[in-house]
């Protein structure tokens, strides 16, 4: 099998544009929530005017270009299609970084951070900080391929990344990833393969334990917030978990549906105040939103779930891990929970504000929780 890497721009035809406008314009909706908040879901108004914005005012070719300036590529691994985008960094010592989106974000969310990490030394960074920045698309998302048999789970995909970062020259790297890109990521680190050299993560998944007795105030707000996503949070992952497919005949078919999808995350994720749709801009959510909806990828986004969902409990990792908890992240561990599954705990930080599109959402202290992670193992 090849080991070609080649150039794979991002150009959708104008016809699945005017497609898209199409359906905007005949969208059938259904009536309001009873509630005057989210507790049912994405609000009737606000869901109209996103979607009155996507059709009429939103440019995703200002996307597609600022996405084609990466030099985005292709390779074929373990029979599937990956694709990525690779930007070097000036700096002669610069340590390669694969950094790993989840659902339902994509390599977008990852836009602002690329010029700080390549080139610190333009963005307030000394030489030392420098990284050359790896960024895939799971499979199943982006232009990255669909796969049409089981077996794609988050361990079949680290060791993708693994071989992913070999065929670029890099022998040894650094990962970091929040989501299904935390998951991947701690399976990159507690792998045992001497390529990783150290990992960081924005969302953490740990046991609550040890516990104070009774917990202390900020040990009871992780339970709390662990209880909450369980009972009110939790819905969309068990619909993507069991039965993906079904689904995905609702959000390939309606783009109001697959936004609405979206959104109601990006507003409960986010560190935005209650009567705002997000922390996100309005073109920002319909930039990657557009990309699952042009790529026709809802079904198989969602079946990373149905692979992965049940076992989403990241193994104990023995190489230098480096953990920030953002305060609107679904997971806040407190850093003795964390230093039970990662003994080489070398930073831990609870940031003032954010959630859980760190890159997208608080592109400065993401890129400040990176440098300083890494740089303890310089």
């Amino acid at each position: 099998m090849s080991d070609a890497v080649t150039p794979h721009p991002f150009a959708f035809p104008d016809s699945a544009l005017v497609d898209l406008r199409d359906r905007l314009a005949r969208t059938r909706w259904p009536e309001r929530e009873t509630v005057g908040d989210w507790s049912q879901g994405a609000p009737l108004d606000r869901v109209r005017a996103l979607c009155e914005h996507w059709r009429d005012r939103h440019d995703w070719r200002a996307c597609e270009a600022r996405l084609n300036a990466l030099g985005p590529s292709m390779t074929t691994i373990d029979g599937l299609d990956i694709h990525f985008l690779h930007i070097r960094s000036p700096e002669p010592d610069a340590r390669p970084l694969i950094m790993t989106h989840g659902w339902p974000g994509s390599v977008i969310e990852f836009l602002d951070v690329i010029a700080p990490l390549t080139d610190p030394r333009a963005h307030g960074g000394a030489a030392g900080d420098a990284f050359h920045v790896v960024l895939p698309s799971l499979p199943g998302y982006g232009l990255s391929g669909k796969p049409t048999a089981t077996g794609w789970n988050v361990d079949r995909i680290a060791r993708a990344w693994i071989v992913l970062m070999r065929r670029l020259g890099y022998d040894r790297f650094l990962a970091q990833g929040g989501d299904w890109g935390s998951a991947v990521t701690s399976v990159l680190g507690a792998s045992g393969d001497p390529a990783v050299a150290a990992i960081h993560l924005n969302m953490v998944i740990t046991a609550p334990a040890p516990l104070s007795d009774p917990p202390t105030a900020r040990e009871q707000a992780a339970i709390d917030a662990g209880r909450y996503y369980a009972e009110w949070g939790n819905g969309y992952a068990i619909q993507q978990s069991t039965r993906p497919q079904t689904l995905g005949y609702a959000l390939t078919d309606s783009p109001v549906g697959q936004a609405a999808w979206i959104v109601e995350k990006f507003h409960e994720w986010t560190d935005c105040a209650p009567d705002d749709d997000s922390a996100l801009s309005v073109d920002a959510m319909l930039d990657n939103i557009t990309l699952y909806w042009l790529s026709a990828t809802a079904a198989s986004s969602a079946r990373l779930y149905w692979e992965s969902f049940r076992t989403f409990n990241a193994p104990a990792v023995s190489i230098p891990v480096g953990c920030s908890i953002f305060p609107r992240e679904i997971s806040r561990p407190i850093r003795a929970w964390a230093e039970g599954k990662y003994p080489r705990l070398v930073h831990f930080n609870e940031l003032p504000r954010g959630g859980h599109f760190a890159a997208f959402e608080q592109p400065a202290l993401f890129v400040e929780e990176v440098r300083t992670t890494f740089r303890a193992i310089r």
